[in-house]
């Protein structure tokens, strides 16, 4: 009797835990973090689930049984939850995979955990209240912003766009899946009749409470709608959301599928689940560079959550969704807010709090359709059998099956069994969630201290970073640069003209192969992300005339770069950059041309084609491609004014030689209206540039011997030589 008591205080206390997260969810953010508004909320879901199903694990010892809550939905969760992890296990960024795994298992733990310790209908209606709040309140505190009314007392949030969600789409999209919750309890004030299988939600009250939940849910329904209707005005107005346009999500999707180098591969599992940014680079369209709005955007997200699955899980991911979506339709029950939910997975984007928000509005239907049809959907209880019947029966709670007495004893000691198994699973997903998010936390502290130029105190904490989540390129690209720039600083502190430093000369050395070796890692942990392939290529190019081959270097990593980002017009201009630099005018020049072939009204290209022609002597091509920048800045006063003095200038330097080199038809001329976006034009150098050095420091290669482990790549620099 005893453990009974413990055991319903238990699956209360877990039933709490999970209303309390779909409460505090929509409304969750923090400053300590690099994502303020995506990470704390997932780590909120990991908590609960966990402290849920681990509650559940206990209530399951002390209740001396196994058992299992059935759902038309379990077995199609299951499976897509499978493509995706094999998505990542098979991924060429398995890291970025693997990260991007673990919230979406949480959403997942999140639905079994709303199906099984969800076991009335009271307990429906409490869950649902505490989603439906959440909702509410988030919505209020987005809409007083508006008004410019900041209840929330920080500065960053006091802007009139400002959401807890950090997208205004992620708000609109959460509002109006969550609104037919509000509006399915509200529906009894109007329509005390009401009681058929399409309102299932309105048989979690009785006739006494319901009126007064009713008008509770209307007035909930009414502040949704008005917070909605304030979301969508700024959506259409003043922050219209960037989306990547339907047909490049179509194309990078099938072309993902149907390009990779193990083409059985990538039918089947795609790129890997949460690695579509490398999609986008290989396979985006030429054509994408025609928008003028979007062309220098690189997406993290396809156009659609489906079409995102589609590049990152494949044939098999693709497919499992499809098997939850027909096991939804098949039970022909219209439940609005998974059908809202189901649409908007075909059309729009999904950020992990939306897919979050779409297993836990799956697990209520569940739950539901469940307590609606015990006989189809008992609660299963697992027990040990005679071996000749197999090792396990699962049967409804309360029904016997024969075994033997050995077996009947080893079934006591199953629920044990599983809570450790539980415990282990948790204890292993937990202890690297927290190494993430503490690593998050230092690194965010980095980005503090680099903002207020402390290079001593963001070099600490961007190497305990690292040491402490050796596994995001992202650590390491920025770690790279730090040292770097920290590097250059020490160069540039001796005196000229004095007898060198050693123990200077020393720091910078070390400094500059940390720098490569960040560099190189970070190619390690994410080989097809472009961005780490720049990074070390421009680490490279600040090294010319420092470092033994750091010029052939900089071009094989900036052509690897391009190879997989090929339609990006910047990446040619960054070879031609490097080219234009060596003085190597005609490499420089072909390269400038390609990014033009690209982007035909691009006037950075044009602008730097025009400095190659010109320090090669070919005036004449040189004014052609200034005059095709002067016409494509026609809007932008700035630029415009630049390229007049620069194309008076030249023309006053031709008419000084009193002659003009042949033309020689090889630039093109823009066909096009001005830009009305503003980009600046400049010749394409290096960020930060080394001292030259005679003789040239030998420094490692982007490839060769292997850079040190990520717990250690930091270590080596003496930090008393490192000062803001």
């Amino acid at each position: 009797m005893q453990n009974n008591m413990v055991s319903v205080t238990i699956q209360k206390i877990s039933l709490i835990i999970l209303s309390i997260a779909a409460l505090i969810f929509p409304l969750l953010f923090t400053t300590l973090s690099t994502d303020a508004f995506a990470e704390p909320k997932q780590l909120l879901v990991g908590l609960a689930t966990c402290a849920a199903i681990l509650l559940y694990g206990v209530q399951m010892v002390l209740e001396k049984k196994v058992r299992f809550r059935a759902t038309p939905f379990d077995i199609a969760v299951l499976l897509f939850t499978l493509a995706v992890l094999f998505s990542g296990i098979f991924a060429t960024n398995k890291y970025d995979s693997y990260m991007a795994f673990v919230p979406f298992l949480f959403a997942v733990f999140f639905y079994f955990a709303i199906t099984n310790i969800i076991r009335a209908e009271k307990e429906v209606l409490f869950f649902v209240s505490a989603l439906v709040a959440g909702a509410v309140l988030s919505g209020i505190v987005s809409t007083f912003a508006f008004f410019k009314l900041y209840l929330i007392p920080m500065s960053a949030t006091h802007l009139p766009s400002f959401t807890t969600f950090g997208s205004l789409l992620d708000q609109a999209l959460y509002l109006i899946i969550v609104l037919p919750l509000a509006g399915y309890l509200a529906l009894p004030v109007f329509q005390r009749h009401l009681r058929g299988k399409q309102n299932m939600l309105a048989k979690t009250t009785t006739p006494s409470d319901e009126i007064t939940t009713g008008y509770a849910f209307a007035a909930a329904a009414v502040l949704i709608i008005i917070s909605l209707a304030v979301t969508v005005l700024q959506l259409v107005t003043t922050q219209k959301p960037l989306i990547l346009p339907f047909s490049v999500g179509f194309q990078t999707g099938f072309a993902a599928i149907s390009q990779e180098t193990n083409v059985l591969k990538g039918f089947l599992l795609g790129s890997g689940f949460g690695t579509y940014i490398t999609d986008f680079t290989r396979f985006k369209p030429v054509s994408y560079n025609t928008n003028q709005a979007l062309w220098s955007f690189t997406f993290f997200r396809s156009s659609s959550f489906f079409l995102e699955l589609l590049a990152t899980t494949g044939f098999l991911g693709v497919i499992s969704f499809l098997f939850i979506i027909f096991k939804v339709v098949k039970q022909r029950i219209v439940f609005l807010p998974l059908i809202i939910a189901i649409v908007a997975a075909f059309v729009l984007p999904f950020s992990p709090i939306i897919y979050t928000l779409f297993f836990i509005i799956l697990g209520v239907f569940a739950s539901l359709f469940a307590l609606n049809n015990p006989r189809r959907f008992p609660e299963l209880e697992f027990q040990f059998v005679a071996l000749k019947q197999g090792l396990f029966a699962a049967t409804p709670e309360g029904e016997s099956v024969r075994t033997t007495p050995e077996a009947r004893r080893l079934s006591r000691f199953l629920p044990i069994t599983l809570l450790i198994i539980l415990l282990l699973i948790m204890g292993t997903i937990g202890f690297f969630t927290y190494k993430y998010v503490a690593s998050d936390y230092l690194f965010q502290e980095s980005l503090v201290a680099a903002s207020q130029n402390n290079g001593q105190k963001t070099y600490d904490l961007e190497s305990a970073a690292i040491g402490m989540f050796p596994y995001r390129d992202a650590y390491y690209r920025i770690f790279a640069q730090t040292n770097l720039t920290l590097a250059n600083a020490l160069a540039a502190s001796q005196p000229k003209n004095s007898k060198p430093n050693t123990t200077l000369q020393n720091n910078v050395l070390t400094l500059i192969q940390q720098s490569i070796n960040a560099g190189r890692t970070s190619i390690t942990v994410a080989p097809n992300t472009a961005l780490n392939w720049n990074n070390l290529s421009s680490i490279y190019r600040s090294l010319i005339g420092f470092g033994q081959n750091a010029e052939n270097f900089s071009i094989l990593t900036n052509q690897q770069a391009i190879a997989l980002d090929p339609n990006n017009p910047q990446q040619y201009v960054n070879l031609g950059g490097i080219y234009y630099q060596l003085g190597q005018w005609d490499n420089a020049q072909q390269q400038f041309t390609t990014a033009i072939k690209e982007k035909a009204d691009y006037a950075n290209a044009y602008y730097n084609l025009g400095h190659a022609l010109e320090s090669k002597n070919d005036l004449t091509d040189a004014l052609q491609a200034y005059q095709a920048v002067e016409t494509l800045v026609a809007n932008d006063p700035t630029n415009k004014a630049k390229i007049a003095g620069e194309i008076t200038a030249l023309q006053a330097k031709m008419n000084s030689q009193q002659q003009q080199t042949p033309a020689q038809q090889t630039v093109p001329t823009p066909s096009v209206t001005p830009a009305t976006t503003k980009q600046p034009i400049k010749v394409n150098n290096p960020a930060v540039v080394l001292p030259t050095r005679k003789p040239e420091a030998a420094i490692a290669g982007p490839t060769g011997t292997v850079a040190p482990s990520p717990t250690t790549a930091a270590a080596a620099a003496p930090t008393a030589a490192i000062k803001p």
